[in-house]
């Protein structure tokens, strides 16, 4: 059903997601007058708040993590705000919350950002106080299980109030500016499509690096490693959309009909394609950080087998990418904070400058999507000179850096735009629940490797790139990483 939804209810409306990006984004969104003007904002969690109370919060909130230009019109945003107190985990107050949401006109919008252990009970709750009617949809923000046996029992507890045509599953990495980019530079440029395939294309590389550590995560990253935290969502997403045939339309159907197809072409990862780590204490930008062992604690800091890093070597097994290896690679306390996609070209098959004492290198492509937002092509070409001892040659980079590309464009935090849709009803930038199992059952079978191979993290400093066993699992294949 199509709607754009007067009602927003944001469950965890307290907690740190809220804070640093749910409350900044939709004040953004009211600022620039993208949101309806009958659009009221209900925030729901455990503490005790007023409507005041909350819009105290909020004000807090913004104060603190959006940037002041971007802060017009704060008294209108607040105005918007209210607030209903709630235990999920009883059906007692979820009438009281569906009494503070009514009088909608067109229909609801539901924002879960809750412990996976509260999805089933939240649920219920929505059903019992009628609010999972035809007009309301619902966005379930990560972590969506363990595994892929709990992630089919929170879908199907989703399921049985929300059709997946008003479920929306966020993962907030389709909402950055530059991976919607990255559609737009393979189908939108004759250039790359023709040669975006295994005849021109040796290896992909795509990182997810964090300088930081635990964070206040303890319990959570503990439970889940870097495996679970980051490749089952973020990184496999990315790879689909490197990867995926070019849909019939711009549309949610046809864009996720291949990105699902992708992840269902993913070949098992043999126990020697996979190099994980734990970081020891060590130094980042000049300052000395603890290690994992001692951030968890003397009580289970010495036992933990959690990777806080991963290395895997895959395949995808179609047509298109047959016998082209994706590294990817994500870990937390590395040197640099960086997301990127490399797209390593072939060589040329012949040069006609050798005789004239030049060398040649592949092009290569690089799309940096964190911190910076940009694509560069590095391409061969002459250096200046009038060649009478020979022809030197050079990689020269064709460099686009979004920001300057679109002077005058807004850089926006990607919760804006999943916002907007998840209000508006537009499903492209969200992940369909075939995606999701095709995702976990990749997952499942790595750790199932791990296990019966009994795979140990190898430690690694704070400041490093990880394990040097994860260096040699490209170098075997004469592939370094890209660290430059």
């Amino acid at each position: 059903m199509s709607f754009t939804a007067d009602r927003l209810l944001l469950f965890g409306a307290t907690g740190d997601l809220s804070q640093r990006m749910l409350l900044p984004s939709l004040a953004a969104l009211h600022a620039d007058h993208l949101i309806g003007d009958d659009l009221q904002i209900i925030g729901t969690a455990r503490s005790d708040l007023d409507d005041a109370g909350f819009r105290n919060f909020a004000r807090e909130a913004l104060e603190k993590f959006m940037p002041a230009e971007r802060r017009s019109d704060m008294a209108g945003f607040l105005n918007r705000l209210s607030y209903q107190p709630l235990d999920a985990t009883t059906l007692e107050g979820y009438k009281e919350l569906a009494d503070k949401a009514c009088c909608s006109e067109h229909g609801t919008a539901i924002f879960l950002s809750t412990a996976p252990s509260l999805f089933e009970p939240t649920i219920a709750g929505l059903r019992h106080a009628g609010l999972a009617g035809e007009n309301v949809r619902i966005g379930l923000e990560k972590p969506l299980g363990t595994s892929l046996e709990t992630s089919c029992e929170i879908n199907d507890a989703v399921a049985a109030a929300f059709s997946e045509d008003r479920t929306y599953r966020i993962d907030h990495y389709l909402g950055k500016e530059t991976v919607q980019n990255l559609m737009a530079l393979r189908f939108a440029n004759i250039l790359f499509e023709p040669i975006w395939n295994s005849n021109y294309i040796e290896h992909v590389q795509i990182t997810v690096a964090e300088t930081v550590g635990l964070e206040g995560r303890v319990a959570f990253y503990d439970d889940a490693g870097a495996l679970r935290d980051m490749v089952q969502n973020h990184m496999l997403q990315l790879l689909a959309l490197v990867c995926m045939e070019p849909p019939t339309d711009f549309d949610a159907t046809a864009i996720r009909d291949e990105k699902v197809k992708v992840l269902r072409a993913l070949r098992k990862v043999d126990a020697g394609e996979t190099v994980t780590g734990q970081y020891r204490a060590g130094a980042i930008d000049g300052k000395s950080v603890p290690g994992y062992d001692e951030e968890l604690g003397p009580k289970d800091g010495g036992d933990s087998d959690t990777e806080t890093f991963v290395a895997i070597k895959a395949h995808v097994e179609n047509w298109r990418w047959k016998g082209v290896p994706f590294y990817l690679r994500t870990g937390k306390r590395l040197p640099e904070r960086v997301t990127e996609i490399v797209v390593q070209f072939r060589c040329i098959p012949h040069s006609i400058f050798s005789s004239k004492g030049a060398t040649t290198q592949p092009n290569r492509l690089v799309i940096g999507i964190q911190p910076d937002e940009n694509v560069t092509l590095n391409v061969m070409a002459k250096v200046p000179g009038l060649g009478r001892d020979g022809i030197r040659l050079r990689q020269v980079p064709l460099n686009i850096a979004m920001p300057d590309a679109f002077s005058g464009k807004t850089r926006r935090i990607a919760y804006e735009r999943l916002l907007l849709d998840l209000i508006e009803g537009d499903q492209t930038l969200f992940v369909r629940r075939d995606e999701v199992e095709a995702q976990w059952e990749w997952i499942d079978a790595i750790r199932a490797t791990w296990s019966e191979s009994d795979l140990k993290p190898k430690t690694y400093s704070a400041g490093t790139w990880g394990p040097s066993a994860a260096i040699a699992l490209a170098e075997r294949d004469g592939v370094s990483w890209h660290d430059e």
